[in-house]
């Protein structure tokens, strides 16, 4: 994937000089678990950062019946070109609980060639914190851009189960799944929340729960230093050529993973398994793994 020449990773006072200047458009892309009990629509027409439009997570053209699947990139260009967005704009990402599914829209659009695309580091919270405006309401008539949208899938960005069990059948595949998950679901030790899907994980994975990426009390991403600690800590060294797969429950928090490795300025030769464990876990037909790494 090419190197983006714009931070992956921006402030709340470095986002806020921008809006003042006109350079940037924000982009609310909060979505959560159903055991969240909250509701991102509503929350956005509530409070948001003044001038951000709205993503839908769950807005795609798939036809897999998994969730929130990457859609085509015709789609991807109608969507952001809906909200205002062209292919010249530094797009700042953010959601509500500060950094969780707005990482899933940065992979996206630099997934989708769109490098020119940031979050906002401890997201909306972070922004509360410094008293910073919100507006509350309908979103504003979207201004269409300057430019068309133009989205295309670049090669190796996105992962299939078929890639992982034909690459894992040879003898000399090296590359290393990362599970973003819980380390009691990654073990199965407990049962997973969507109907019919098992409980384990994808064999040969290792387990590196996103939250161990973040400040526990800020919602921000960690140091390099201590992004590096939490990798190397799960078995997984950023700078080596290893090729990696970042997988997880549904492909959001897995992005949480790639914005970390990103900061670490590890781009290529990471993909993400967008099934992620809502195909692999619901599939009788793919290998099930429980317990620790083997």
């Amino acid at each position: 994937m090419k190197v983006s020449s714009v931070s992956s990773l921006v402030t709340a006072p470095w986002l806020a000089s921008q809006l003042e200047r006109g350079a940037v458009k924000v982009i609310d892309a909060s979505w959560y678990l159903p055991a969240m009990g909250r509701d991102p629509k509503a929350e956005y027409e509530a409070c948001r950062i003044p001038g951000a439009q709205f993503f839908d997570v769950d807005g795609t053209d798939d036809t897999s019946s998994l969730p929130h699947m990457v859609p085509s990139a015709a789609y991807f260009s109608e969507t952001m070109q809906a909200l205002g967005v062209g292919s010249d704009d530094h797009i700042v990402c953010y959601d509500g609980k500060g950094i969780f599914s707005s990482a899933r829209l940065w992979w996206m659009l630099r997934a989708f060639g769109h490098h020119s695309s940031s979050v906002l580091d401890g997201g909306l919270p972070a922004w509360r914190r410094l008293d910073l405006p919100v507006e509350s309401g309908p979103a504003a008539a979207v201004t269409p851009p300057a430019s068309p949208f133009s989205a295309s899938l670049q090669p190796g960005a996105v992962c299939t189960a078929t890639e992982i069990v034909e690459g894992s059948a040879a003898p000399q595949w090296e590359t290393k799944i990362v599970d973003a998950r819980s380390r009691e679901r990654f073990e199965g030790t407990v049962a997973e929340a969507r109907k019919g899907v098992r409980s384990g994980h994808i064999p040969r994975s290792t387990c590196l729960p996103f939250n161990l990426l973040l400040d526990a009390e800020a919602g921000t991403m960690l140091p390099p230093d201590g992004l590096l600690a939490a990798f190397k800590a799960a078995g997984v060294d950023p700078s080596a050529p290893t090729p990696l797969i970042t997988s997880c429950g549904s492909g959001v928090t897995a992005s949480v993973l790639m914005l970390g490795l990103d900061q670490l300025g590890r781009q290529d030769g990471v993909a993400l398994y967008d099934g992620a464990w809502s195909e692999w876990g619901g599939r009788e037909d793919l290998p099930l793994a429980t317990g620790p790494e083997a």
